[in-house]
């Protein structure tokens, strides 16, 4: 009987997704005759911090493929389904469990969580703990998101799974580039007077390699769902539903690109590169403010023009309130609020057009007009590419609950670390996003009752990355935080706690819980410039009288006397002949001896200024990574001691002129230091008998819960043995 209850909430779920995606999709046809959809086809290599400029690609072929998908699927599915429920079958018998919720929240950091349990302030998760079981759980080399969350999707070190930071490196170009995903205009064009008619698809592959736990699962009949799990773009397939997380970009192709509006200041972009934002200058004709939403260059152009929408933002009866018109749309506007999520539309050429959604909001108008958006993010309700499995889950989600942040990173961090977005206005935004997550969440648990849900929270990552100088009186940006949200960390883990509260009402005896964090949380001070380091002990060379502040993406780098250089959070890469473009190290015994000296001398590095350790250890990839994919791996790879991360400047291929330098950014807290001084956390409804877990076990745990073989290429072992078999 429980079998047939499971299968029976399982087919209600797919034919929900199903009969509203039919709604949407004939809504979708009738837009396509007259307003096809199209996407741009341009590539762009730059990268600043923890998020990297990439192209945005598609074609009016996403609606069509959305539209055949949805025709498929439908007059496939009671065969699929039958298929699926016999293979499923074996999987039910073998179960431990009917369901497995894993319920992530990035970055919670275990000395804090230890310390808001004893003090009371978390009894939910204090709950779970008592009657199932807490522990610390280990995290990868480096223990960055993108990577940790990929060990754990896949039950691999990254040596088979291929993400080693949030970005890589072109061995030919030097160019820092997206680890995850490889975005690229068609190969195939047609050129027509002033136009470009694209004739092929554009490229879109993921680059994370092994099977993650839902494809294992699916193939076994298992369903999943599976919302804004880190590195699951572009969208798996398997049996179940799910919604991109990191790595998907806004309408510009960039991971993060905020718009200031002014009256006053210069125009252009508020940072030096693809993630910050631009400021655009206003024109205030008596009380009516004119400007434009400033859009992408448009792919089907030669001359690569932008496309902008004109908008006017006027008073409202006080000087509290405004109205904005923009497309047809009168959007209220109130001081330090939030507008609703707006949707436009771009025209591109005749009857093609991108649609995209923003929030606007309002910081001052009486006296000085002054106003934020959000990056452009593609419209969850009929995106220009894909963002969720099936094409039109997003559709379904969105008519469900309302326009939602689709973009990768969608807490804006750079705007507060800019300037640009007061803290009140941040952790709205976040906590908005969160909303909107737990909304989602709770349908899923609510309709997906036999198999496994895995959704991942970030409030907790970004609340702590740009709030932890509260917690740190020694931290350089001290003096300059606003003082109003001292607590704002203390707050937001009692919000989890709630999470988890409402998480346990909606769950029955037959689920089990997992809580988990993909790593902790330590305080950043002081940046280490790597390539400063590299150039000062002549492993790197510059070219004569080049400028070192303006040694980006390492431009300036001569390739010919370079042994080894520094791209992104966690990595050194030797300059090795026939893998590099303008390698000077042979691959044997000479690059072996190069690399046991780097990481010999940067193990135990002090900063001269505090004398402090800055580096725990630095390791040989090979020494822990073990695949086919560690050729692809930083040579070497640092583990910071508390306190030290890279500096911005090294993450972008710069030389600073000094090897450690103050970190004064709002962005106070950070985690890419040695992975044994930031383990996550674990809870569990149900007690484990293994207790030095790491992240790579988890896959096999999910699999061994639900009936499914573990397969042979997962590093990790089964909570549920003590001896590790599963």
């Amino acid at each position: 009987m429980r079998k047939i209850r499971h299968l029976h909430h399982q087919w209600f779920f797919t034919a929900a997704v199903l009969l509203l995606a039919v709604a949407v999709l004939i809504q979708s046809w009738s837009d396509l005759e007259s307003d096809p959809r199209t996407t741009l086809g341009q590539v762009n290599q730059a990268y600043i911090g923890p998020g990297a400029g990439i192209a945005l690609v598609g074609s009016f072929l996403v609606i069509l493929a959305a539209i055949a998908s949805a025709i498929v699927t439908i007059l496939t599915w009671p065969a699929r389904r039958l298929w699926r429920a016999l293979r499923g079958q074996r999987a039910l018998r073998d179960a431990k469990v009917k369901r497995v919720v894993v319920l992530g929240l990035d970055g919670l950091e275990p000395t804090l969580t230890d310390q808001f349990l004893k003090e009371g302030l978390l009894p939910n998760l204090a709950g779970l703990a008592e009657s199932g079981g807490y522990m610390r759980l280990g995290t990868t080399w480096p223990p960055l998101s993108p990577v940790a969350w990929s060990s754990f999707s896949t039950g691999t070190n990254p040596g088979k799974h291929n993400i080693y930071d949030f970005i890589s490196r072109n061995p030919l170009t030097y160019l820092p580039t997206m680890s995850s995903v490889q975005i690229g205009p068609p190969r195939r064009q047609l050129k027509v007077g002033r136009f470009v008619i694209p004739l092929s698809r554009p490229e879109l592959t993921g680059l994370r390699k092994s099977k993650p736990v839902w494809s294992v699962l699916g193939d076994a009949g298992v369903f999943s769902a599976v919302l804004r799990v880190p590195i699951t773009f572009p969208p798996d397939r398997f049996n179940g539903v799910q919604l991109s997380a990191m790595c998907v970009p806004d309408l510009l192709g960039t991971q993060g690109t905020f718009f200031h509006y002014g009256e006053c200041g210069d125009s252009g972009r508020t940072t030096d590169g693809d993630v910050g934002g631009e400021r655009i200058l206003v024109e205030r004709r008596g009380n009516v403010v004119h400007s434009y939403l400033q859009g992408p260059e448009n792919p089907l152009r030669q001359d690569r023009s932008v496309l902008k929408i004109p908008f006017t933002v006027c008073p409202n009866g006080n000087h509290s309130t405004a109205v904005l018109r923009i497309a047809g749309q009168r959007i209220p506007l109130f001081e330090n609020e939030f507008s609703d999520w707006i949707r436009f539309s771009f025209k591109a050429a005749f009857g093609v057009s991108i649609r995209g959604v923003t929030r606007f909001y309002l910081k001052q108008f009486r006296d000085v007009f002054e106003m934020y958006s959000t990056p452009l993010q593609i419209d969850p309700d009929k995106p220009v590419m894909p963002i969720a499995h099936p094409l039109y889950y997003s559709s379904y989600l969105a008519r469900q609950q309302g326009t939602f942040a689709t973009l990768g990173l969608a807490e804006d961090t750079w705007s507060l670390s800019e300037g640009m977005m007061s803290e009140d206005s941040f952790l709205q935004q976040a906590y908005d996003i969160h909303e909107e997550r737990v909304t989602m969440f709770f349908d899923a648990l609510k309709k997906v009752r036999g198999g496994l849900v895995v959704c991942v929270f970030d409030a907790p990552d970004r609340i702590q990355h740009m709030f932890w100088r509260f917690l740190d009186d020694e931290h350089p940006a001290m003096c300059q935080r606003e003082n109003t949200h001292p607590d704002s960390i203390r707050e937001m883990y009692v919000r989890m706690d709630g999470l988890v509260g409402e998480t346990l009402e909606r769950i029955d005896e037959d689920t089990l819980l997992f809580v988990m964090s993909d790593h902790g949380f330590k305080p950043f001070r002081r940046g280490v410039d790597l390539n400063f380091w590299l150039l000062e002990n002549g492993y790197l060379k510059l070219i004569d009288d080049a400028n070192q502040s303006d040694n980006k993406y390492l431009k300036d780098v001569d390739w010919s006397q370079t042994r080894a250089y520094a791209v992104g959070l966690a990595g050194i890469y030797v300059n090795q002949r026939g893998r590099e473009a303008q390698g000077i190290v042979d691959g044997g015994d000479e690059k072996r001896k190069l690399v046991e000296e780097l990481t010999e001398q940067l193990t135990g590095l002090v900063d001269t200024k505090t004398g402090q350790v800055a580096i725990h250890e630095a390791v040989a990839s090979g020494d822990v990574y073990g695949g086919p994919y560690v050729e692809a791996a930083p040579d070497v790879i640092v583990g910071y001691n508390v306190g030290f991360r890279v500096s911005w400047e090294s993450a972008v291929g710069k030389t600073s002129g000094q090897v450690f330098s103050d970190n004064q950014k709002a962005w106070s807290g950070d985690h890419c230091v040695h992975p044994q001084l930031v383990p996550g956390v674990l809870f569990s409804s149900m007690s484990m008998d293994k207790q030095d877990a790491s992240i790579t076990d988890l896959a096999p745990t999910i699999l061994d819960l639900l009936g499914v073989p573990q397969p042979s290429y997962m590093d990790g072992r089964s909570l549920l043995s003590d001896n590790g078999a599963s």
